[in-house]
C-alpha cells in the first residue's frame, strides 16, 4: 500500500485543484476541502436550483399554452428513455495490497418533449446510490458528490448515512425554439465544441474526463445558446455560460466546410479569467480521417503578457474490414498543468486550459468486434514530463436486448510530486437500457 500511498499524496495547503482519496498505509484521507468549500459556498447561495425549475416550469407551462392556442391539429409527443447500471469498483496498487472497494447503482431518466414544429424541452436526471469504503469518509465524501458546478445548485444528497449515499442530480433541463435558420436554446445543456476524440481545448464549455467512462451523456452547462444555419454545410453560434462561482464564459463561433473538411473558429472569455482564440478541424486523407485542434488562452488581467497557454491536438483514426477501428492522438502543451497527487489526474475540475500534464502526451487506441455481441479495446497514454503512462483494456459482451455486461481495468503509473507511484482500478458493469 506504500506506493498508493505515494501516488494519492495529499496537495500542497496551496494547491487548488483535486483531493485526495487514499494515505499511506491505506488510511482513509479526509482532506476534501478545496472541493468542499466550493460545494458549501455554493448551497448556502439561497436555493439557485429551485429558482431555476420554477422559472423553467413558468417558461415551460407559457410555451405550452401558446403551442396548444396556435397549433391545435399539430401532434405533440413525449418520449421517455434511461437505463439503470450497477457496477463494483476495487482500487489497489498490488493484488498483494489492500483494496477499497465502492459500488455504484445508477439511474438515469431522460424526458423528452416536442410541444411542436419549433419548440422542445428536456428534463434529465442522475439517481445515484452509492455503498462501500469511500461512503465512511462521511460529510467530506457527500459533499464532493453533491457539487454541483452550475450556476444552479441542482444536484441534491437525498440520504446520507453512514453506509450509503443516494444522490439525485438533474444534469440536463433545457428549452429549445428554432425557426427557418434559427435557434436558442436556454437552461442546463450540453455545448460541444469538440472536434477530437480524447483531448478538447476547443471544448471551453464543457470539458471532461477521458477516464469517467460511465458519464457518456457529459456535465451539461447552464447557458444560453444562439446559432445560425446560413447553409446546410455551415453555423454560426454564441454561447454564454455562468458557473457555481459566478464566473462567466462566453464565446463565438464560426463553422464551414471547405476542401472537404469541416473547419471552425472560436474566441471568447474562459471561466471569467482567461481570453481564448482556437481552431479546429475534422476531416479525411484518404480512409484515414483527420482531426484536430488548437487554442491559445491568456490572462484577461496581463493581456497580452507572457503567462498564455497553447494547446495544440491532432490525431487519426481508421475502421478496417474486420470490424476493428484503430485511433492515435497527440498533443503538445507549452505550458502543462503541475500535479500532485492521482485525483488531480484522475477526476479533478479541469478547464479546457488544464488538460495537459506534460509537455507532450500521446494516445492510442485499439477496438475490435469479435462478434457482433462481443467488444475488445485497448488504450494507452503517454505522459513524458510525468514518466509515466497509462494502460487501459476492456471488455463489453451484449447479454441480451438492452442488456450490456463489462469489465474495465485502468492502470496508471507516474512520478507525481518527485515520487514514482501506481495505481489500479478495476470495474465490473451491468447495464440495462429502456
Amino acid at each position: 500500500m506504500k506506493q498508493l500511498g505515494k501516488f494519492i499524496k495529499p496537495p500542497r495547503p496551496d494547491a487548488s485543484i483535486g483531493t485526495p482519496l487514499l494515505g499511506k498505509e491505506g488510511k482513509l484521507l479526509i482532506n476534501f476541502s478545496s472541493c468542499l468549500r466550493r460545494s458549501t459556498l455554493t448551497k448556502a447561495s439561497g436555493g439557485g436550483g429551485w429558482i431555476f425549475f420554477k422559472l423553467f416550469t413558468v417558461i415551460l407551462v407559457f410555451f405550452t399554452i401558446w403551442t396548444d392556442i396556435n397549433s391545435q391539429e399539430k401532434t405533440k409527443a413525449i418520449t421517455f428513455s434511461g437505463y439503470i447500471t450497477t457496477m463494483q469498483s476495487s482500487m489497489f496498487d498490488s493484488l498483494s495490497g489492500p483494496f477499497l472497494n465502492e459500488n455504484l447503482l445508477h439511474n438515469r431518466l431522460n424526458f423528452k418533449g416536442y410541444l411542436n414544429d419549433n419548440v422542445t424541452c428536456a428534463a434529465e436526471i442522475r439517481n445515484r446510490l452509492f455503498t462501500g469504503d469511500l461512503v465512511r469518509l462521511g460529510s467530506y465524501y457527500s459533499g464532493l458528490i453533491g457539487e454541483d458546478q452550475g450556476f444552479a445548485d441542482m444536484s441534491w444528497n437525498v440520504i446520507e448515512k453512514q453506509s450509503f449515499l443516494l444522490n439525485t442530480t438533474v444534469d440536463r433541463l433545457w428549452l429549445d425554439l428554432h425557426y427557418n435558420k434559427f435557434q436558442i436554446t436556454v437552461g442546463r445543456q450540453r455545448i460541444n465544441w469538440g472536434q477530437t476524440f480524447v483531448w478538447n481545448p476547443n471544448d471551453i464549455f464543457n470539458a471532461y474526463s477521458f477516464f469517467d467512462f460511465d458519464y457518456v451523456e457529459r456535465p451539461g452547462s447552464d447557458a444560453v445558446r444562439f446559432q445560425v444555419f446560413p447553409s446546410s454545410s455551415s453555423a454560426a453560434e454564441v454561447a454564454l455560460k455562468v458557473d457555481n462561482d459566478r464566473d462567466i464564459t462566453a464565446a463565438g463561433l464560426w463553422r464551414f466546410n471547405k476542401w472537404g473538411y469541416d473547419i471552425q473558429f472560436l474566441a471568447g472569455f474562459l471561466n471569467g479569467e482567461d481570453l481564448v482564440i482556437g481552431t479546429g478541424w475534422s476531416g479525411a486523407v484518404g480512409t484515414v480521417s483527420f482531426r484536430g485542434e488548437a487554442s491559445w488562452f491568456d490572462p484577461f488581467e496581463d493581456f497580452p503578457g507572457d503567462e498564455s497557454t497553447v494547446l495544440i491536438t491532432a490525431g487519426f483514426d481508421r475502421i478496417f474490414k474486420d470490424n476493428s477501428m484503430a485511433q492515435v492522438q497527440f498533443m503538445y502543451c507549452n505550458n502543462p498543468l503541475e500535479l500532485n497527487n492521482f485525483n488531480s489526474f484522475y477526476s479533478g475540475n479541469l478547464s479546457s486550459k488544464d488538460l495537459a500534464f506534460s509537455q507532450f502526451s500521446a494516445f492510442g487506441q485499439y477496438t475490435w468486434a469479435v462478434t457482433p455481441l462481443l467488444n475488445l479495446s485497448l488504450s494507452a497514454m503517454w505522459f513524458p514530463d510525468l514518466d509515466g503512462y497509462f494502460a487501459g483494456p476492456s471488455l463489453d459482451y451484449s447479454l441480451a436486448e438492452n442488456l450490456d455486461f463489462s469489465l474495465i481495468w485502468q492502470h496508471f503509473n507516474a512520478v507525481m510530486s518527485g515520487e514514482k507511484s501506481r495505481i489500479n482500478l478495476g470495474f465490473l458493469r451491468l447495464k440495462y437500457s429502456f
